[in-house]
């Protein structure tokens, strides 16, 4: 016997995340119909987030020293926090043991899926170590994970293609930390490796400087993280050679680093979605991301809830995710538009990219 659940309530439906009263059918984890109907109930059904940039390791250290108190002044050094291999985060994981490191991991995962995160991609540090470590959390929880795995500190010419084609026997694709960070010849190597496959190359640039953005884009990523330094002359050349970018912009405002140019991007045309990046410095909370974006950064409130989801899931290869429609996975929450702090909301999709919280998910169904 086949199980079939019914939901009403208004519905973010499709491509364009249009409103619709109704209900949907779900059979078999799968969306079967979509009904427009008038309904009583005042439940908004969504889509779930895509969580398209993470280091969920950092889940061992959540409450870093951010830097040194100079009167109203807080000095960041990001290079200190994140800079491989002698970053904080680092040095942490070094001396993390697998098991504690698999156990935080997995906390941070059920962290996700209480805060309606359905999907995500990880760079994943520690070689081919880190990936496994990630595998075995992976196993307790119902959420789909990219995994971008990166050689550890000591590679050399010599060894590099030998641990890039291991880790790439378990992981989905290779995430580099920055040209700036490993020598021009290493991320060649890698990126050859990569191309022989059917899998990924991403790698951060352009977050603190433009020093490596030239680089970056010399070794024709599939995805690259951050931009927050790029200018107009990098958005063009992301438009023309058909590079997404995922930005983090919580993470940005954090480190101190600044804040992504994401209208100008949008605006020429280049794919952007959203992560929470680095454990250590912010929660997996999404719904923080977009109140950010929607108020700081003044986009409509339709592109950024698109950024959430459906954009991270088309950039990541995510078929069946990121949106509701007949056909797709039924990876969707259920939120209680009556709660104390949505009622009163007019449209239900500013209403949940303004000032939803994950205390508004009644449900979540990946």
């Amino acid at each position: 016997m086949s199980l079939e659940q019914t939901i009403h309530g208004k519905i973010i439906y499709g491509p364009e995340a249009e409103i619709v009263e109704g209900y949907i059918v779900v059979e078999e984890g799968i969306i079967k119909e979509v009904h427009e109907k008038k309904t009583e109930s005042s439940n908004i059904i969504a889509p779930c987030f895509i969580n398209a940039h993470t280091h969920i390791g950092d889940s061992v250290c959540k409450d870093p020293a951010l830097g040194d108190v100079c009167g109203h002044y807080v000095q960041r050094n990001l290079s200190k926090l994140v800079q491989p291999p002698n970053g904080l985060k680092h040095r942490i994981l070094k001396n993390t043991p697998q098991d504690k490191l698999v156990g935080a991991m997995g906390r941070t995962l059920m962290d996700m899926y209480n805060t309606g995160t359905c999907a995500f991609a990880d760079f994943r540090e520690g070689g081919l170590n880190g990936v496994l470590a990630l595998r075995k959390a992976l196993e307790s929880c119902d959420i789909e994970c990219k995994i971008f795995g990166r050689p550890s500190s000591c590679a050399t010419e010599g060894n590099i293609t030998y641990e890039i084609d291991n880790i790439l026997s378990f992981a989905d694709g290779l995430g580099m930390s920055g040209a700036n960070d490993i020598d021009m010849y290493l991320l060649k190597d890698a990126r050859r490796s990569v191309s022989n496959t059917k899998k990924r190359f991403a790698i951060h640039a352009g977050e603190s400087s433009t020093r490596d953005i030239e680089n970056a884009l010399s070794l024709d990523p599939d995805i690259l993280i951050h931009m927050t330094k790029a200018r107009q002359s990098h958005i063009k050349k992301l438009h023309d050679m058909d590079i997404p970018v995922i930005v983090c912009p919580r993470s940005n405002f954090i480190t101190g680093v600044g804040m992504p140019p994401v209208i100008e991007m949008l605006d020429a045309g280049v794919k952007v979605a959203v992560g929470t990046d680095n454990v250590m410095l912010n929660s997996v909370n999404m719904f923080a991301e977009m109140e950010l974006l929607s108020k700081v950064f003044g986009i409509d409130d339709r592109q950024v809830f698109m950024m959430c989801t459906l954009m991270g899931a088309t950039i990541l290869g995510l078929k069946e995710a990121g949106t509701i429609q007949e056909g797709n996975k039924a990876k969707v929450m259920i939120i209680n538009g009556n709660s104390d702090n949505l009622t009163g909301i007019r449209d239900p999709l500013s209403g949940i990219v303004r000032r939803g919280r994950p205390d508004d998910i009644l449900s979540v169904i990946v």
